[in-house]
């Protein structure tokens, strides 16, 4: 079963553009580079920015078809992601769609301003749960206003169950939307309750965490020197009494939407750019096919195998971030061409990757003896899916498994066209409100250097480097929730540690040792200060990237007071204190990085849970209320919001009278909502509920 409406494109654009007018209007600086606007609009605590795609044009039509093709694979699994998210969103979607689409009364008027804030604020977030604290998203207009919205917003294509009416829809949606007691976390790391329960990701049904604890225990082997990626690609559900896989794959879950993808992925291998690409293609088609994950592997090697191709793309279930458990892959796909220019001058950094190895203050034991097949590309984003839309990574170090990394390689690249439509958007205000004048000075002059570099050293060196003792299982198993945390720490670490090394400017990739001085005082001020703007008052920390990054400064700040390493300083202002943290030895900072460098690359290698858990719980989790409340205020000053993404580009294929694609076009779309609306009346392919 498929879902698609009734509207043409063309009364999706119509509405859409009506539906703008009752929504937030754009706010803040518009900054424009030769005429285009990188801002679109801000609403809640989102802002939506805009990217161009440099070099497409001078792409050979068969690496624009690629991109066509690859890109329209993308927007085919999109659906995935949602019903990953929570059981219940892409029926709240298709019926936010209705009345984006369909409602009569006065857009002007509050009950659909508040609505379209809503309907935008989920869209951004694939959900009704925050994309990055996780909490459930409040509709801050009535259930009355909601029953209303709809009456007023006749469709035929509201999302029915089986011999369901309208009523009968809404009144068993209303509590899932507006009870905070229901489903009120997407993904739950509390170390004291059980996280599968307490979690609204769709990766469970009726198991607890023990249950799932121990069915990995049963399946895995501590001796398997190439493990596959055990749960990586399938639901897990208790079936008589016993934890069985559902296994997403075209004749298993989510078959129509991995249907369409391998429809595309099929025609992308025709045009492929190299028989090693073609075979890559092939055999993640193979791996869709049969939801064999040792076909994923070997996919992944070919995938690494292919360092010569302009298009390339990342397709599949990847990272296990919003899984507590640590297991499953929520589906992504990241398309993309490579900067020749810029990959020439960055791509040293996989060059040298023996060397930062050999160089670094891990135990001589977890260092690779020959570090193989690293890669490192600066690409320019064409289309992003799933997990990596509206709101993007800006660095990727694929593919996860250790022992491909070890044996075969691995593939780093930096979004480059993102990081500079990021730069667009003003700093001036931020800069001015977290950090004092003469720190203020070297982050004007090396932050935005610093920030590239360190994204490369996090991806080509940090989660290329080390290794597992002999008979370790994978640190998903070992480390469970607090894998991921951990191997961000172990990369970011990585890349502050090579930072402001003589090497980097012998190599040419780096001006100066005095980079460092921009890097250490924004990361130090972000892991303490900075990121807590983007948490409720009164939450802890939970999601895995602000986790390591509060660890990691928190951990230095504690160890490095005795002598005086980084300094507290509290500012009385007419608002009240400002905090700043200062570095007064770069260097022994430095030292400290490498020592924490090392016991956190221990804990992997050698699987200590009790480690590793004690590490983040201690510095990672809890914070200050004060200072929490403090940054919040600082911020609140602003009127910047705290989180971004980006409307995605769109391309068009021209074809000739024999329908043969003889150009691929580029255009830029300004309207979030008109975006959001058009993805879900072309791209969706899934039932409102998909059940194993």
């Amino acid at each position: 079963m498929t879902y698609c409406g009734h509207q043409t494109l063309a009364s999706v654009i119509v509405m859409a553009l009506i539906f703008q007018a009752g929504a937030i209007h754009a706010t803040g600086d518009s900054k424009k580079d030769d005429d285009f606007s990188y801002f679109s609009e801000q609403f809640a605590d989102l802002k939506v920015l805009r990217y161009t795609i440099p070099g497409f044009d001078t792409l050979t039509i068969q690496q624009k078809t690629l991109a066509y093709y690859l890109s329209q694979a993308a927007l085919a699994g999109r659906d995935i992601y949602w019903d990953q998210n929570y059981k219940h969103n892409l029926t709240i979607r298709r019926i936010l769609e209705q009345v984006a689409l369909n409602f009569m009364g006065d857009r002007n008027a509050e009950p659909f301003s508040k609505f379209a804030v809503y309907a935008k604020r989920v869209w951004f977030s694939n959900g009704i749960h925050h994309h990055y604290a996780n909490d459930k998203i409040m509709p801050e207009f009535s259930v009355d206003d909601f029953k209303y919205l709809i009456a007023q917003s006749p469709s035929m294509n509201y999302p029915l169950s089986n011999g369901e009416n309208i009523e009968q829809l809404i009144n068993r949606i209303i509590p899932v939307i507006f009870d905070p007691k229901i489903d009120n976390k997407k993904v739950c790391l509390d170390a004291d309750i059980d996280q599968v329960l307490c979690s609204a990701v769709n990766f469970y049904d009726g198991v607890t965490a023990s249950d799932v604890a121990d069915y990995y225990k049963s399946i895995a082997f501590e001796n398997d020197e190439t493990p596959v990626s055990y749960g990586l690609n399938s639901k897990k559900i208790m079936k008589d009494g016993r934890v069985v896989e559902s296994v997403y794959k075209i004749d298993g879950l989510y078959g129509p939407a991995i249907s369409q993808i391998v429809f595309w992925l099929e025609k992308a291998s025709q045009v492929a750019e190299s028989d090693v690409q073609r075979a890559a293609l092939e055999k993640l088609i193979e791996y869709y096919s049969t939801g064999d994950l040792q076909k994923f592997d070997e996919y992944n090697i070919l995938w690494v195998e292919d360092t010569t191709s302009v298009v390339d793309a990342i397709n599949g279930f990847i990272e296990v971030y919003d899984d507590p458990m640590g297991h499953n892959g929520s589906w992504e796909s990241v398309v993309s061409i490579k900067d020749l220019d810029a990959t020439a001058k960055f791509g040293v950094l996989s060059r040298e990757a023996q060397w930062f190895e050999d160089n670094s203050p891990i135990w001589p034991e977890h260092k690779r003896d020959v570090v193989t097949g690293v890669s490192y590309k600066i690409i320019n984003v064409v289309q992003e899916s799933g997990a990596s839309s509206p709101s993007t990574p800006i660095g990727i170090n694929l593919p996860n498994a250790d022992w491909i990394r070890e044996m075969h390689g691995s593939k780093s690249v930096s979004l480059g066209n993102i990081e500079y439509a990021y730069d667009q958007a003003s700093k001036e205000a931020v800069l001015v409100a977290f950090y004092l004048p003469e720190q203020q000075v070297f982050i004007k002059q090396y932050g935005a250097l610093a920030d590239k570099l360190h994204t490369g050293l996090h991806e080509v060196v940090g989660h290329a480097s080390g290794k597992l003792e002999p008979g370790v299982l994978p640190p998903h198993n070992t480390l469970k929730s607090y894998a991921s945390a951990l191997e961000e720490a172990r990369a970011d670490l990585v890349g502050l540690y090579y930072i402001g090394d003589q090497h980097l400017v012998d190599v040419g990739v780096s001006e100066t040792t005095d980079i460092i001085k921009a890097s250490y005082t924004q990361y130090i001020n972000n892991g303490l200060l900075k990121q807590l703007a983007r948490l409720e008052l009164g939450n802890n920390i939970e999601e895995a990237h602000m986790r390591n990054r509060q660890m990691i400064a928190a951990w230095a700040y504690e160890h490095g007071l005795a002598a005086n390493v980084i300094e507290r300083r509290d500012v009385v202002t007419d608002d009240g204190i400002n905090t700043y943290f200062v570095v007064n030895d770069f260097q022994a900072l430095r030292e400290l990085f490498g020592d924490l460098l090392a016991e956190v690359q221990r804990i992997k290698s050698q699987g200590d849970f009790e480690a590793g858990k004690e590490l983040i719980e201690t510095y990672g989790v809890y914070v200050d209320e004060d200072l929490h409340a403090q940054v919040r205020r600082r911020w609140a000053k602003l009127g910047i919001a705290p989180y971004s993404g980006f409307i995605n580009p769109r391309l068009e294929a021209i074809k000739d009278s024999q329908g043969t694609i003889i150009d691929v076009v580029v255009n830029y779309p300004t309207d979030f909502s008109q975006q959001m609306l058009d993805y879900g009346m072309n791209h969706s392919w899934l039932p409102h509920y998909s059940t194993p």
